[in-house]
């Protein structure tokens, strides 16, 4: 099993990184496009201006200058809104481009290089020594031509030894560079053979309907949709044979996508650019209409990317990972559940509905009011299926990591530090640690922040069990013995229901489990940490 995991992990790592290359390259071009053309128009601007004759000519040529920034930024802008308004129509024109044989590697290996060896050393040729002529043997001139003779015989045959073993080395180093090629192309050879028979193996488990199989792929298909900027675009999957129904929980992007100016201007008067507010009222029907497009696009990628026709049913669930602006705390909320039949599903001319008109067509539960996070119930609830089903997690692919750490494999004095530096990037300071010697980390923190009224205690817990009412009590103690006007207790798993209760009678313990930890970790460190418990956190309403 550990073996197969790890092939997913590779899939999801390789796609996501492909996907991020394609975006990145995208965005390259599409940025360096824009701006070479503006440095073209701000070239032929600032050459007008060389060419003016007086201050009036030059106060113009300014003028139109900054309402052209104004009207770049404004071009930005509509560009930006119009990405988002086109959503769904870009994932249904867009082929699915994950299967079976794209997930499979190819091998083309360079020509073997000889690196120069293949080239023999020229041979040292014997040039005789110019004899003499007549006169010369008269005056001991074939004396002298036989001496030189015999040392050019001598230095020739040096060069020929020279030569025979400098050829010799060249053959055994050409040799021993085709030695290593081969060895090379065997071992690359086979990591692909072996990768493509697990990726057969992959397609036999798909098509014989495993669950687990099934909801990895189709997680990659997932993943390996491009969204604008700013889309979390995080996945989890539950593949239910019996009714071949798909269910996917997606992370829907927050409202902070949604772009807060309408337009730009530029006041002369002023010298300055003024942002043009779009209307509260049009900010919330735009992201209304946004995560409709989101949900009927991950619908249709999941019926479009069924290589074997398995999936008659799919369900989407939509949340958001954000802020209760009522009491601070992290939320997340589901805004939007659906299910969706093939049959029906496929009747739909998806480039032309109305993305929110059809999915009360389809019976969704919509937000009433998304943009102030008014949550429904889903029509399929993800968590009751992790007691029957197993489910496979996405990657952030816009964001993300291609190695994300898994908290519990972090050391004591790792998570010691870890947790201080989380904290500290909350605004805490002056610490003071002392270890104690029971499982995992049990770090003590001492804060003097004024915004948390006097001394904060703070208990980290690197466990992946429950955490008991006896450590929570523990910690009281420890506020008694500081003087301490706060505890937190932070743990990268949960407290049980009796530590919850004690805290809450206490009145000055704040309680942080697994799913806090991450978002605090995405939102002030920004990295996607993993916690991989054994089995997943109860749940609590």
């Amino acid at each position: 099993m550990a073996k197969r995991r790890g092939v997913w992990a590779d899939l999801q790592r390789e796609r996501a990184r492909r996907q991020r290359l394609e975006q990145q390259a995208y965005r390259a071009a599409a940025q360096a496009a824009k701006k070479a053309e503006r440095e073209r128009e701000q070239a032929r601007r600032a050459a007008a201006r060389q060419a003016a004759q007086d201050e009036r000519e030059r106060k113009r040529l300014y003028i139109e200058e900054r309402k052209a920034e104004a009207a770049d930024m404004a071009a930005d802008l509509r560009d930006r809104v119009e990405e988002l308004d086109s959503v769904l129509v870009t994932g249904v024109w867009r082929r699915p481009d994950t299967s079976f044989a794209s997930l499979k590697h190819t091998f083309q290996p360079p020509p073997f290089d000889p690196g120069g060896l293949d080239r023999p050393i020229p041979a040292p040729q014997w040039v005789p020594p110019r004899p003499p002529g007549a006169m010369g043997n008269l005056f001991g001139g074939r004396a002298r031509y036989e001496r030189e003779e015999a040392t050019a015989r001598q230095a020739y045959e040096r060069e020929r030894a020279q030569h025979a073993a400098a050829e010799a080395d060249r053959l055994r180093l050409l040799e021993e560079r085709r030695g290593a090629y081969d060895q090379w192309l065997a071992t690359e050879s086979e990591a692909v053979r072996r990768h493509n028979a697990e990726i057969d193996d992959f397609e036999r488990q798909v098509r014989a309907g495993d669950s687990d199989a099934v909801a990895r792929f189709f997680t990659l298909v997932l993943d390996s949709s491009p969204y604008p900027e700013g889309f979390p675009h995080r996945t989890r999957a539950i593949y239910r044979p019996e009714p071949r129904e798909l269910v996917v929980e997606y992370e829907l992007p927050p409202q902070s996508v949604i772009p807060a100016e309408r337009d730009y201007k530029y006041v002369q008067t002023r010298d300055e650019i003024d942002k043009i507010a779009r209307s509260v009222k049009e900010i919330k029907d735009r992201y209304a209409r946004l995560i409709a497009q989101v949900a009927l696009r991950t619908l249709h990628e999941v019926f479009a990317g069924d290589p074997v026709g398995i999936i008659e049913v799919a369900s989407f669930n939509g949340h958001v990972s954000t802020t209760d602006p009522a009491t601070g705390q992290p939320v997340r909320p589901c805004l939007l559940s659906v299910s969706a039949e093939k049959g029906l599903f496929s009747t739909f001319v998806l480039a032309d509905v109305d993305p929110v008109a059809c999915l009360k067509k389809l019976n969704a539960l919509i937000s009433q009011h998304p943009y102030d996070l008014e949550a429904v119930r889903p029509v399929v609830d993800f968590e009751a299926l992790l007691s029957q089903y197993k489910f496979v997690e996405g990657m952030d692919a816009v964001a993300g990591l291609d190695s994300r750490p898994d908290l519990l494999d972090m050391k004591p004095n790792e998570f010691e530090h870890f947790t201080r530096q989380l904290f500290e990037t909350m605004g805490m300071k002056s610490w003071v640690t002392q270890a104690s010697k029971d499982d995992g980390v049990d770090a003590v923190a001492v804060n003097e922040d004024p915004v948390f009224g006097g001394l904060c205690v703070i208990q980290a817990k690197r466990y992946s069990g429950p955490v008991n009412v006896e450590a929570v009590r523990a910690l009281a103690g420890v506020m008694e013995d500081k003087h301490a006007t706060k505890g937190i207790m932070i743990t990268t798993s949960w407290v049980t229901k009796d530590g919850h209760a004690f805290a809450t009678r206490h009145g000055r313990i704040q309680i942080m489990e697994c799913e806090e930890i991450k978002y605090l970790c995405k939102e002030h460190l920004g990295l996607d940490v993993l916690i991989s418990l054994p089995k997943p956190p109860p749940k609590r309403r």
